[in-house]
C-alpha cells in the first residue's frame, strides 16, 4: 500500500541530500571540534559552516546561532535561561494558553520556583489580544515568550506587534518559529525580536538537533545543561556534529524552496484539499484564522466522527495525519488549543490536522481527500449528516498567508 504523509508539522521527511550529508559525516568525521588535531578541526570548520548556513536561513549572525538538541531544548534555554540568568523569585513571563508544551512546561517549573506567569488567552480565530498583552507587562516583566505559529491550527501570531509592544517596555522576546521557519521568510532583522527557536526536524533535517537565535547584545543567559565551554559556554556537551551538518543543509534547502515561492505551491495544495473534502463531506468545520495562518497547515472538525477514531482508519488506508500537536497526543485530554479558542469538546473531539509538504503532490491529495471522504462517511455515527452537500453555498477562499 502506497503511503499518504500528511502530518509534517509533527516530523518531516529527512531529504535525500540531508541523509547523504549525515551519514557521510558519520563515516568520515570521527574529531571531536574541540580536539586541537586536525580531525577535530575539521570537525569544527563543519559546525562554523552549519552555523552560517542556518544563520543565513533566518538573516541572522552566526555568531547569534546557539546550537541545541532542538527545539524543546531551544525554547527551555529561552525561558529558564533567561528566568534565572536574570531574575529572582517574584520575577514576570508572560506566554499564552496555546503554546508548545515546550514552552508552558518549563513555565510550570518557574511557578514553582517563585516565579509569576500570566498565560495569556486567545480569540475564537487563535489570536492573542494585543491590548491584554500590553495591559499585562510590567516592571518585573522578565520576558515575553508567544509563539510565531501554532503547530495544530497553523495560526500565524502578529510578532512584529508583540515585538514592538515588548520592546517599547523594555522586556525581552522570545517566539517560538519552530513551525514557521522553514515554510515561511523569517528574516530577524525585520522582527523586533529578542530570541527565537528552531528545529531541524520540522524542515526536512534529522532529529535531535536545533537553534536558538539570540540576538547580539542580550543578557547572558543561564545555561540549563551545564558541561563543557562549547557553544561559547551557552550550552555544554560535544557538539552532534552530523545532526548539526544535515541541519545546515535543510536550511539550505529552505531558504532555496522559500526564494523560489514553494511556499505558494503548499497554499495550493492546502487550498485544493479543502476545496475537495468540502464538496465531499457534509458536517465538516475548520479552526483558526483564514487569514493569519502557515500555507500548509488545516485543523478539520467532521461532525459524528471521532478524531482518533477517524485517525486510525485513515492510517490504515494509508494516510498519515495527527488529532493534533504530536507532542501532546496519548494524553487522553481535549486539545488545549482549541480548547482556548472556546471549542465546545464535541468538536474537539473530531478534529483532524493535515499539514502538508514540499514532497506532497496533487495525485496524493486528490486522493486522500476521497480516502477521508469515505472514512468519515464509514465511521459517521447516528443521524449524521449524510451525501456530499457543501458546508457553504460559497466555498471558504484563503488569502495567502502575511509575515509576521
Amino acid at each position: 500500500m502506497d503511503k499518504i504523509y500528511l502530518d509534517h508539522n509533527a516530523t518531516t521527511p529527512v531529504a535525500p541530500e540531508v541523509l547523504h550529508i549525515v551519514t557521510s559525516v558519520l563515516q568520515d568525521q570521527m574529531g571531536n571540534p574541540s580536539s586541537v588535531h586536525s580531525m577535530g578541526r575539521s570537525a569544527r570548520v563543519l559546525i562554523d559552516e552549519a552555523r552560517e548556513q542556518v544563520a543565513s536561513l533566518i538573516g541572522a549572525s552566526p555568531s547569534e546561532i546557539v546550537f541545541t538538541s532542538g527545539g524543546t531544548e531551544a525554547n527551555n534555554l529561552a525561558l529558564l535561561g533567561v528566568a534565572l540568568g536574570m531574575g529572582k523569585s517574584g520575577g514576570h513571563i508572560v506566554t499564552s494558553q496555546v503554546e508548545h508544551p515546550s514552552v508552558l512546561n518549563p513555565c510550570k517549573q518557574l511557578e514553582s520556583l517563585g516565579f509569576v506567569v500570566d498565560r495569556l488567552k486567545v480569540d475564537k480565530l487563535g489570536r492573542i489580544d494585543l491590548q491584554a498583552l500590553e495591559n499585562c507587562l510590567t516592571e518585573a516583566t522578565l520576558l515575553v515568550s508567544l509563539q510565531h505559529a501554532n503547530s495544530e491550527t497553523g495560526v500565524l501570531q502578529d510578532i512584529v506587534k508583540i515585538g514592538e509592544i515588548a520592546r517599547k517596555k523594555k522586556v525581552l522576546f522570545h517566539t517560538d518559529a519552530i513551525q514557521s521557519v522553514g515554510k515561511i521568510p523569517v528574516r530577524v532583522q525585520d522582527l523586533p525580536v529578542d530570541m527565537l527557536s528552531i528545529s531541524a526536524h520540522k524542515l526536512n533535517g534529522p532529529k535531535g538537533v536545533g537553534a536558538l537565535y539570540l540576538r547580539k547584545g542580550s543578557p547572558d543567559l543561564f545555561s540549563p545543561v551545564c558541561g563543557g565551554s562549547q557553544e561559547k559556554k551557552r550550552r555544554g556537551g560535544t557538539e552532534n556534529v552530523a545532526g548539526i551538518a544535515g541541519f545546515s543543509k535543510a536550511c539550505e534547502l529552505a531558504q532555496k524552496h522559500i526564494v523560489s515561492q514553494k511556499s505558494s505551491g503548499l497554499s495550493s495544495l492546502r487550498d485544493h484539499f479543502y476545496q475537495l473534502v468540502s464538496n465531499l463531506i457534509s458536517g465538516m468545520e475548520i479552526f483558526g484564522d483564514l487569514e493569519n495562518r502557515l500555507p500548509n497547515t488545516l485543523d478539520l472538525g467532521f461532525e459524528g466522527v471521532e478524531g482518533d477514531t477517524l485517525l486510525i482508519s485513515l492510517d490504515m488506508a494509508g494516510v498519515a495525519v495527527s488529532t493534533g500537536s504530536a507532542c501532546s497526543s496519548g494524553s487522553g485530554l481535549p486539545s488545549p488549543v482549541l480548547t482556548a479558542m472556546g471549542i465546545p469538546f464535541d468538536k474537539i473531539n473530531s478534529s483532524i490536522r493535515f499539514s502538508f509538504g514540499w514532497s506532497n503532490t496533487t495525485a496524493e491529495i486528490e486522493k486522500a481527500a476521497k480516502i477521508l471522504a469515505q472514512t468519515v462517511s464509514l465511521n459517521r455515527t447516528g443521524t449524521a449528516m449524510e451525501g456530499s452537500k457543501k458546508i457553504n453555498e460559497t466555498p471558504l477562499k484563503f488569502n495567502r498567508y502575511k509575515i509576521y
